[in-house]
């Protein structure tokens, strides 16, 4: 939504919207004479435009980022500045002056006095006049609706709401009505010539209605604007559901578990449009006449090798057999798994040409499409298995109930129910249930509301006035035969002497008494026996139940692995598409670069044939003719003409600008030769006719050497022409070179394109290892066949059981001579101890603990003693390790909570910095958007510089062109008349 504003002279409209962008348009021409970015999409945009009276500057505020920019006019006419200054003035003189009248009015109005108790006594009138229409108001609320009594209750918390600002309101306005009463006095006792009549006083009607009127235009708008709101919501609503909900074929829905939060959804599809089933019915067809064409062609070669030998009959069956089991892999999918037909499909060996790639992708939708169908029908069957679970749940809810209201037991049934996921029409209704809001009801539906209520009454009571049902009720309980459910209900009364003493019962009063404790157990057993069977059964049920919703959740879930697989099994398809959707772009791409470049070469080609033909058309034209013919030849409408410099003009010509030059040159000489040649220098006693004769000579001489400087000049301009000719000829040798060089490179990859295709391979897991995480590059593999790779591998496996073999023979032989050298070495060392044993025995010093050894008799027992002790201790600091171990382990759980906590406040804090620097970096971006003159200025000199530049380099480009088409041109006509045979 936009809006507009108009300058105060009506000379320029400014339009804004939502989008920050702010039009200036000409109110005579429309023509748009400004365009300014001022506030951002994402802020809301503007929110209002006002002009300065004077026209020169424009407020522009936003909606939400509250900025206010303010524009001034870069380029303006000056009658349109000095129109808008006259306006302003003119109304500044209006205003000025109808304030000065005012004023003038103003203070001229005399004092007016006002006698109080006449609005004393007017005052309780108003009071009671209050009070009747409060009450008259009160006494209407009983009749009112319910819209009615919301409005009430809304007024009334307006009323709380704004209480302040009414007090506020009445205050001024008996202000007002005090100083006008002063005013009123004051007129009563000045002059009758002063007076002011009493109309005067009075407040102005007109402007009331006035603005009463706007603002009933103003509601109007609003609820204009609403209802058009709404049409549009409604218009989108429904163009939503009819492409989203009515197109479809299948509709979206969702499975979800009892006991689990497993959900599977299927697939939602649109119906084959008319065109798609045209171009599938063609795919088709052409690709069964393909594959007849193939088995004709097999049945010819199988008829041809008759006389092939049996054993290589027999490999080609292995082989074939081979390849059958490998075809899955080869396919590059398993869709033909779950209910695609990939025997439709072309092999991707084959894939080279646009049509079969198009096609393949017509037929690899037409799989995906399929495959989606099969699961829908699965889906389907499951989503009825549910409701027919729901239903038999409810069934068997109803028995529980019953059981438990006989039980007297308060528990919650579970009950079952589809959600909007798995029933999507819900959605689209609307119930009762949901709305909160009450009915409103007209006058005749509320009369025959309570119509019917009176009737509904009327005859409840006569139904509690029937004799007969109040008979059984009283007598009976209300039914005439005594069913086994209420057995639990049953109650065996008392005797009537069970209020006496037993002393002073008689005998017939103890049998009674007995008859009735032998019925009151009989009753309670069957009770009881009763209650058993009632919980039993109860439990079963709840069992029953229990077992068939997770015998279906069991079901669910086997049906989400299924829908893994074959979204695994889609995407697997639409790798394919994608593979060859980027495979046409390829070519595609490469088609439109060849042709562009055949169709540049052709351009030029046409380029020098038209030259050459102009040419020899016009050869026996004058070359300062040809030239300006040629050029003409080349104008064209609305395409300006660049001057020709003299520098680049045509050497070989007439030369008029150069020939006019030389005789100009010539002339201004003879003219300086005219004063030599004069009788005043002639010597004295030389001839008359002598000195003629050398004043002759004398000219021929200078002409002649005036002559050979121009043409040495013309020479010179000739040679530096021709050499720039030749270095123009051996660059656009090198430009034709060089697109023949890219024609050949796409044609060598488009040609690889062809060759070098995308074979999608299907690999079973945990087949495939690799020592690094990286993917390596296949760019430069190469298929070998599976023989080759399985010959190569025998005979490395044989020379890898003869390296084995070898192996193991020289380990052994190295263990026999580790074997004796550690033998050599154990020998050496016991020789070594035996000879330390002997030093030792010869030097041995008598110690402590051999002095016990020696003497103490029980030596062994005294070591052990010692041991125990020393274990003693070494448990006692086990257990206290332990306990250390358990305490600091405590202490690390509790700095591991603590550490969360903190990591925790620490992420909180990180989200609360990253709101504050967005918010910063919008502050950052209105204030930049705010002061961004200067570098509007700034990009405005560039840019102009850089349009300069560009307006120079082309007029440049333009003059080497027409320099070099001239230079050919002169080039062709001088061979043409020098070689005019060929």
């Amino acid at each position: 939504a936009g809006f507009l504003c108009l300058s105060p002279n009506s000379r320029w409209l400014a339009s804004a919207a939502k989008d920050g962008v702010l039009f200036l348009y000409h109110t005579f021409t429309m023509d748009i004479l400004a365009q300014k970015h001022s506030h951002s999409y994402q802020g809301g945009g503007i929110r209002s435009v006002v002009f300065s009276l004077d026209g020169k500057f424009i407020l522009v505020n936003g909606e939400n980022d509250g900025a206010l920019v303010c524009l001034k006019w870069k380029k303006i006419k000056k009658t349109e500045v000095k129109e808008a200054a006259f306006h302003w003035q003119s109304l500044l003189a209006i205003l000025n002056k109808s304030t000065l009248n005012e004023n003038i009015v103003l203070k001229s109005m005399a004092e007016w006095q006002f006698d109080p108790e006449s609005t004393s006594e007017s005052l309780p009138e108003e009071k009671f006049e209050e009070g009747n229409i409060t009450s008259l108001y009160s006494a209407s609320t009983s009749d009112m609706t319910w819209i009615g009594q919301k409005i009430k209750k809304v007024i009334r918390e307006e009323t709380q709401r704004f209480a302040n600002q009414k007090k506020e309101l009445q205050m001024g306005i008996k202000k007002l009505r005090k100083t006008i009463q002063k005013m009123m006095l004051e007129n009563e006792q000045v002059p009758d010539i002063e007076k002011l009549e009493q109309h005067e006083f009075n407040l102005d009607i007109e402007e009331q209605e006035r603005a009463q009127a706007e603002a009933e235009q103003e509601v109007a708008r609003a609820r204009k604007e609403i209802e058009m709101e709404n049409l549009a919501n409604c218009y989108l609503q429904d163009v939503i559901k009819h492409e989203c909900w009515d197109a479809m074929c299948v509709k979206g829905r969702a499975v979800k578990c009892f006991h689990m939060a497993c959900e599977v959804k299927n697939y939602p599809l649109k119906g084959h449009s008319e065109e798609e089933l045209e171009t599938l019915e063609k795919v088709l067809r052409l690709k069964k006449i393909e594959t007849a064409d193939l088995k004709v062609q097999k049945k010819n070669l199988e008829t041809e090798s008759e006389t092939v030998l049996p054993k290589e009959e027999g490999q080609k069956a292995e082989e074939a057999m081979a390849d059958d089991s490998a075809s899955d892999c080869l396919i590059g999918s398993l869709s033909s798994q779950y209910g695609g037909d990939t025997s439709i499909l072309y092999h991707q060996w084959d894939l080279h040409t646009r049509e079969q790639k198009v096609n393949q992708i017509v037929l690899l939708k037409d799989i995906i499409y399929k495959v989606k169908t099969a699961f829908n029908k699965e889906f389907d069957i499951v989503a009825q298995q549910k409701e027919q679970e729901i239903a038999r749940v409810k069934e068997r809810n109803l028995r529980i109930r019953e059981i438990l209201a006989q039980l007297d037991l308060q528990v919650e049934v579970w009950e079952p129910a589809l959600t909007d996921d798995e029933i999507p029409e819900q959605a689209l209704t609307v119930q009762d249930s949901e709305i909160k809001v009450e009915k409103y009801l007209t006058q005749q539906e509320r009369e025959k509301a309570e119509m019917l209520a009176k009737l509904e009454m009327e005859r409840h009571l006569t139904a509690m006035d029937n004799e007969r049902l109040r008979a059984l009720n009283d007598m009976m309980g209300g039914v005439l035969e005594v069913k086994k459910e209420d057995i639990l209900k049953m109650d065996i009364p008392p005797p009537p002497f069970i209020s006496k003493p037993e002393d002073i019962w008689s005998d017939e009063e103890k049998k009674i008494f007995r008859e009735h404790e032998k019925k009151v157990k009989q009753l309670n057993e069957e009770k009881e026996n009763y209650r058993r069977a009632l919980e039993n059964e109860l439990k079963k049920l709840e069992a029953s139940i229990q077992e068939t919703t997770q015998n279906f959740d069991e079901t669910v879930c086997k049906l989400s692995e299924r829908k893994v697989k074959i979204e695994m099994v889609i995407y697997q398809e639409e790798l394919k598409i994608v593979n060859l959707i980027y495979a046409l772009l390829l070519d595609e791409e490469l088609d439109t670069r060849e042709v562009g470049l055949h169709n540049f070469l052709m351009k030029k080609e046409k380029e020098k044939n038209l030259e050459c033909s102009f040419t020899k058309e016009f050869a026996d034209v004058p070359a300062n003719l040809f030239d300006e013919l040629f050029q003409l030849s080349k104008y064209r409408p609305k395409t300006p003409m660049t001057e020709i410099l003299p520098d680049t003009a045509n050497p070989y010509g007439d030369g008029s600008g150069s020939a006019e030059d030389y005789k100009d040159a010539l002339t201004l000489l003879m003219k300086a030769m005219d004063e030599l040649d004069s009788p005043e220098h002639m010597p004295n006693g030389l001839d008359l006719s002598m000195w003629e004769h050398f004043c002759l000579a004398r000219r021929n001489k200078m002409e002649s050497e005036e002559l050979v400087k121009w043409m040495a000049l013309t020479l010179a301009e000739m040679q530096a022409f021709l050499q720039r000719r030749m270095d123009d000829n051996e660059k656009i040798k090198s430009e034709i070179e060089d697109i023949f060089q890219e024609l050949t490179w796409l044609q060598e990859e488009k040609m690889k394109l062809q060759l070098n295709l995308t074979v999608q391979f299907l690999l079973k897991q945990g087949q495939v290892e690799l020592e690094s995480t990286e993917i390596p590059d296949y760019s430069d593999a190469i298929l070998i066949n599976k023989s080759v790779i399985e010959e190569l591998n025998c005979s490395i496996m044989a020379q890898g059981q003869k390296k084995i073999a070898s192996m193991v023979e020289c380990k052994e032989f190295s263990k026999g001579i580790f074997q004796l050298e550690w033998e050599h070495k154990k020998m050496r060392m016991q020789i070594d101890d035996l000879k330390q044993k002997a030093r030792d025995i010869v030097t041995l010093p008598i110690s402590k603990d051999r002095q016990l050894f020696l003497t103490v008799l029980n030596y062994d027992s005294r070591i052990t003693h010692h041991i125990s002790v020393m274990e003693q201790t070494l448990g006692i600091m086990d257990k206290l390790h332990k306990k250390n171990v358990k305490n600091h382990q405590k202490r690390i759980k509790e700095l591991e909570k603590c550490i969360s906590l903190k990591e925790q406040a620490n992420y909180k804090l990180s989200l609360e910095l990253k709101e504050m620097l967005v918010f910063v970096s919008e502050r950052r971006h209105i204030f930049e958007a705010a002061d961004t003159r200067h570098v509007s200025v700034k990009i405005a000199k560039q840019r102009y510089q850089e349009i300069l530049k560009q307006k120079h380099l082309r007029g440049l480009v333009k003059e080497q062109e027409e320099q070099f088409e001239i230079l050919q041109a002169e080039v062709e006509r001088l061979k043409s008349r020098t070689f005019p045979i060929l």
